[in-house]
C-alpha cells in the first residue's frame, strides 16, 4: 500500500512529493499528462517574497489581505507570506535559475496590487523553470510516477463513523485499462477549472476541474467556487496569456484612440473590469511595450514577443498588442484546513484545486507559485505524518465495478448531439453570462442551459470505442466533469448577491459585509447541489 498518493504532477504535486519523501513516506505521483506539461509552466510573472529593502513581510500580508476583499484568512495569509523568503531560498538552493540583478541578487519586479518589487522571476518563464527544477529533484529523490492516467473516482470507506479516502481509480490513456491504487493518504493536486470558459481561458484544455468534480462526488466540501480571476491581458484572438510582467516592467494599456485610460498595476479584478468597460466604449484595448526597447524585451520578456508573433502575427517591439481579459485562475476549490486536509479524512488538497483561503475574492499576482511551495510542503508533511498510522482497506473492488458499469453505459449513448460543440457553447455561455459581469437573469438562463446539457449527456456518446489512447472518451469524461462544476459555480454565483473581487453582479453592485463576508460552501446530496455560507472569523479587521 502506498503511504501518500498524489494526484496531479504540476508544481503543487511535485513539491508535496518532495516534502512527503523527506518525511519518510513512500510516494506515488499520478498525472493525466506529463509533469513538464502542467499548467504551472504558464505562471510567467514571478513568485512573491519580501526580499527587498523597500519591502516587508507585513506589507506582503497587507497587500494579500487587501486583494482578498475581506475573504482572506489572516492566519493562512501569514503562513503564506512569512514563509515566502525561505520558499524562494529553497527554490534557489534546488536549482531554479532566477534572473539576477547587477549585484547578483535574485531579480524582482512589481506586479499588480503590490506596493513593492516583490515577484522573484526567471525572465518570463518563471513557472516553467520552477516546474522543470522540481521534476529534476523528484527524479533525484526516486519519486515514482505514473503518467497518462485519468482520474475516475476516489475510493472511500467508512472508518469510525466517518468517510475516509483510501485510494483512487484511474484509466490508463495508453491501454484503456482501469487501475485501482490504494493509499493511506491521498493528496489532490489536479489544478483549476477555468477551462469551463473553453477558448476564453488562458489555461490548457486539461484544466477541466476533474479533481474537484471527483472530490465533490466523494462527499468533499467545495468552497468559493464563484470566484474566477480574469487576467487582464490575454491575446485578443487566442486568449494566450501575456504576462503581468509586461505591465510590471512598464507596459501601457491603450484604448482604440491610442490613449492610456487606467492604472496598469491595479489588482487584476479591477483592471479586468476597466479593460472590459473600455472595450465596450472604444472597441479595443492594446498593450504597448514598444518604449521598453528591443534589448529589454528580448532579455526580460522573450516569451511575450514570441507569443505575440506566433498568435497575433505582430511584433511588440514595433506594434501594439491587441488584448482582452480572459479566465485565468480559480480561487475556489476543495475546502482544506491549516494542515491542507479536506472535509474527508485522509484526503488532502493543494494548489489551484484547493482553497486555503489565502486568495479570497481575488488573487494577488505572484502568490500562486508561492502558494504551491508553502502549502505543497505542508500538504506533503501532513499526509506523510497521517500515513504513519496503521490502516486497513476493505474495498473489494466496488468502485471499480461501478465505474465499469458506467463506462459500459456510455458506450450505449447515441451520437445525436456533438459534445465538442456543446463544450464550445458552454464556454460562450460562461464568458457572456458568468464572466466579468453577471446578473440574475443571465445566471438563471445559464443554469437552465447547463441543466439541459446534463440531461442531454446520453445523446452525446463517443464515436471512438477503442481502448488505446481513446482521447474522445477522456474528453467526454472531462466535459461531464465540467458540467458538474458549471452547475456548482452558477449556483454559488446566484446565491452571492453582492459584488466582491472577481465576482461582480450588475444587479447587486455593492460589497455586502453584513451577509456575505463569508465563504460559500457546496456539497452534493442525493445528486443535488446544496449551498451554504460560513462567516469569516478574523483576528483583525481589514
Amino acid at each position: 500500500m502506498i503511504d501518500v498518493l498524489i494526484i496531479g504532477s504540476g508544481g503543487a504535486g511535485l513539491v508535496a512529493a518532495l516534502s512527503a519523501k523527506e518525511n519518510g513516506a513512500s510516494v506515488m505521483v499520478v498525472g493525466k499528462s506529463y509533469p513538464t506539461r502542467s499548467q504551472t509552466c504558464m505562471a510567467q510573472g514571478g513568485v512573491n517574497a519580501a526580499l527587498g529593502e523597500n519591502d516587508s513581510v507585513e506589507a506582503h500580508i497587507a497587500d494579500t489581505l487587501k486583494s482578498s476583499q475581506g475573504l482572506g484568512d489572516v492566519d493562512a495569509i501569514e503562513t503564506l507570506c512569512r514563509n515566502g523568503v525561505e520558499a524562494v531560498a529553497w527554490l534557489d538552493r534546488i536549482g531554479v535559475p532566477f534572473s539576477r540583478s547587477a549585484e547578483s541578487k535574485i531579480a524582482q519586479r512589481r506586479l499588480g496590487g503590490a506596493v513593492a518589487d516583490r515577484a522573484c522571476y526567471a525572465q518570463d518563464y518563471t513557472g516553467l523553470k520552477i516546474l522543470h527544477t522540481l521534476y529534476d529533484n523528484c527524479l533525484k529523490a526516486d519519486v515514482d510516477f505514473l503518467n497518462e492516467y485519468f482520474l475516475l473516482e476516489l475510493i472511500t470507506q467508512e472508518s469510525e463513523g466517518e468517510k475516509e479516502v483510501c485510494g483512487a481509480l484511474f484509466k490508463s490513456l495508453k491501454t484503456g485499462e482501469l487501475k485501482s491504487l490504494y493509499a493511506k493518504t491521498v493528496i489532490m493536486a489536479t489544478g483549476g477549472y477555468s477551462r469551463v470558459y473553453d477558448h476564453y481561458s488562458t489555461n490548457a484544455t486539461g484544466s477541466s476541474g476533474d479533481g474537484l468534480a471527483v472530490a465533490l462526488r466523494a462527499g468533499a466540501l467545495l468552497s468559493d467556487m464563484e470566484f474566477v480571476q480574469f487576467h487582464p491581458t490575454g491575446l485578443k484572438n487566442a486568449s494566450i496569456l501575456i504576462s503581468e510582467s509586461a505591465r510590471g516592467a512598464g507596459g501601457h494599456l491603450l484604448n482604440a484612440h491610442g490613449e492610456r485610460f487606467t492604472d496598469e498595476l491595479q489588482p487584476r479584478d479591477a483592471l479586468s473590469r476597466a479593460i472590459h468597460e473600455e472595450i465596450k466604449k472604444s472597441g479595443a484595448v492594446f498593450l504597448d511595450i514598444r518604449h521598453l526597447g528591443e534589448n529589454f524585451i528580448d532579455h526580460e520578456l522573450p516569451q511575450e514577443r514570441k507569443l505575440a508573433k506566433l498568435y497575433e502575427n505582430i511584433d511588440p517591439v514595433t506594434d501594439i498588442i491587441p488584448i482582452k481579459p480572459v479566465a485565468h485562475y480559480t480561487m475556489g476549490g476543495i475546502a482544506v484546513d491549516e494542515s491542507a486536509e479536506s472535509t474527508l479524512s485522509s484526503l488532502f488538497a493543494v494548489g489551484e484545486c484547493a482553497n486555503h483561503n489565502v486568495h479570497g475574492a481575488n488573487r494577488l499576482g505572484g502568490n500562486s507559485l508561492l502558494e504551491l511551495v508553502v502549502f505543497g510542503k505542508i500538504a506533503g508533511r501532513s499526509a506523510a505524518m497521517a500515513a504513519k498510522a496503521e490502516k486497513s482497506i476493505d474495498d473489494e473492488g466496488k468502485v471499480e465495478d461501478e465505474v465499469k458499469q458506467h463506462l459500459e453505459e456510455i458506450k450505449s449513448y447515441t451520437n445525436e448531439v456533438d459534445f465538442y460543440k456543446k463544450r464550445s457553447e458552454l464556454g460562450e455561455l460562461f464568458y457572456h453570462f458568468a464572466g466579468i459581469e453577471r446578473n440574475e437573469q443571465g445566471l438563471v438562463s445559464a443554469l437552465e442551459q447547463v441543466h439541459g446539457m446534463k440531461h442531454e449527456l446520453p445523446k452525446m456518446g463517443v464515436l471512438d470505442t477503442s481502448l488505446v489512447y481513446n482521447t474522445n472518451l477522456i474528453e467526454f469524461l472531462e466535459f461531464s466533469n465540467m458540467l458538474s462544476l458549471a452547475e456548482v459555480m452558477l449556483v454559488a454565483m446566484l446565491e452571492r448577491r453582492e459584488s466582491r473581487g472577481a465576482h461582480a453582479r450588475e444587479d447587486y453592485g455593492e460589497r455586502d459585509d453584513t451577509l456575505y463576508r463569508a465563504h460559500s460552501g457546496v456539497l452534493l446530496h442525493n445528486q443535488r447541489v446544496e449551498i451554504g455560507f460560513s462567516k469569516v472569523t478574523r483576528k483583525e479587521e481589514v
